[in-house]
């Protein structure tokens, strides 16, 4: 019987998520953290079967960490595995599914890096360095943008010059699409309904968030664009501003490009509002101590998701529930609650005892009796990301 262990690998500016997923067992049988990376505080945390464990791995790369992850993956499988599934970031309109990497898509991933540059680059490095010490393994990338390439064209186009589109990309892309297209189909059958025949806003809230309008199976828009920055107010992601917000800093305050981007990407959000942190749990603490700029990055955070929301029901033939997911959507039934309270034109109303009772980890439905179906559950991108790596690899050798 062929084994069908996938390594998934999430490669980060200075970390690497990985997992190991057998697609017929519910836990990973392997899965850690190889974090700091580049420093000599660069360390490994691992779990196997239940038993944790960590070892230092002082100024290692992300090529000296996958390959310190090489007996873990051999220990745990005899050998026996599959492939690896990549996440990249951004697929652009070149890729619209999980894809085998040879030589060819790497180019074109390479070419989609002014899209992505803080993402794209990193990505290629875990690829590449996996290639090195898995020569003889299938690699296969699964792109966040790809689910998104079902949107219309009235919803993804910006109203710029047709020239900006056709030769350059600046569209709307999407991202997180691994988690929306994972948690629409938890929610179908969670619920007794066809994947094919559903439809669902879907809140992946974290320190990056975004909603999504799911219909039959398919993204018919989302809130973040061209970057992961549009859309929803983040942890230090503004979310969408002014567009004329450059220019205005840049004549008023002499701000180079650089230094508003990074404010408006690292220093922004429910940070910027808050003055104190992007992590909700602090914020949520500080806020029944009485602190105002907590209170303020809660009031816009989950208004502004309201609105996010109501505005991706337009894309909707009707609503079959909503769902929160992500480390926010799974942990705060303070933010889901204050959320659907802004939506009552939409009906949605909240069990207070069922909404407190879905944290870390525990699925289920929140929704008063009676009124439009809302359900928290947990997201596993690790696990779509094998999915998808597993049934890409069935058709290359059907």
């Amino acid at each position: 019987m062929q084994p069908s262990n996938i390594l998934v690998i999430n490669c980060g500016s200075s970390s690497i998520k990985f997992a190991l997923v057998n697609p017929s067992e519910s836990d990973f049988t392997l899965s850690g953290l190889a974090e700091r990376l580049g420093s000599a505080d660069a360390v490994l945390h691992w779990q196997h079967r239940g038993s944790k464990d960590s070892k230092p791995i002082a100024n290692a790369d992300h090529r000296l960490a996958l390959a310190e992850l090489l007996p873990l993956v051999e220990h745990a499988t005899q050998g026996k595995l599959l492939g690896i599934g990549h996440r990249v970031v951004h697929g652009g309109e070149h890729f619209t599914a999980a894809s085998r990497i040879d030589s060819k898509a790497l180019q074109q991933i390479k070419s989609l890096e002014p899209l992505a540059p803080l993402h794209i680059p990193v990505n290629l490095q875990g690829i590449e360095a996996a290639i090195k010490l898995f020569p003889e393994l299938p690699q296969v990338a699964v792109f966040d943008t790809a689910f998104h390439q079902s949107l219309p064209e009235h919803a993804f186009r910006y109203a710029l010059p047709e020239a900006l589109y056709r030769q350059h990309g600046v569209r709307r892309y999407g991202f997180h699409g691994t988690s929306h297209r994972y948690v629409s189909a938890q929610a179908a059958s969670f619920s007794g309904l066809a994947y094919g025949d559903s439809s669902w806003l879907i809140a992946h809230l974290g320190n990056g968030c975004s909603t999504c309008a799911v219909v039959n199976g398919q993204s018919r828009d989302t809130s973040m664009g061209l970057t992961p920055l549009e859309g929803l107010v983040m942890g230090t992601r503004s979310g969408d501003v002014d567009p004329n917000l450059h220019s205005h800093l840049a004549k008023t305050l002499g701000w180079s490009l650089d230094e508003i981007d990074r404010v408006l990407n690292q220093e922004s959000g429910v940070l910027g509002l808050s003055g104190l942190s992007n992590d909700m749990r602090t914020l949520e603490q500080a806020r029944e101590q009485g602190h105002v700029g907590a209170t303020l990055a809660i009031e816009v955070f989950c208004y502004r998701l309201a609105k996010s929301l109501a505005s991706m029901s337009c894309a909707l033939t009707r609503l079959d529930g909503l769902v929160f997911t992500g480390g926010i959507g799974e942990n705060s039934p303070l933010i889901r609650n204050k959320t659907v309270e802004h939506l009552k034109l939409l009906n949605i109303q909240l069990d207070r005892e069922a909404n407190a009772l879905c944290v870390r980890g525990v699925a289920g439905p929140i929704h008063t009796q009676g009124h439009p179906r809302v359900l928290v559950i947990p997201t596993n991108e690790e696990r779509q990301i094998a999915l998808d790596t597993l049934g890409l690899l069935k058709q290359h050798t059907s």
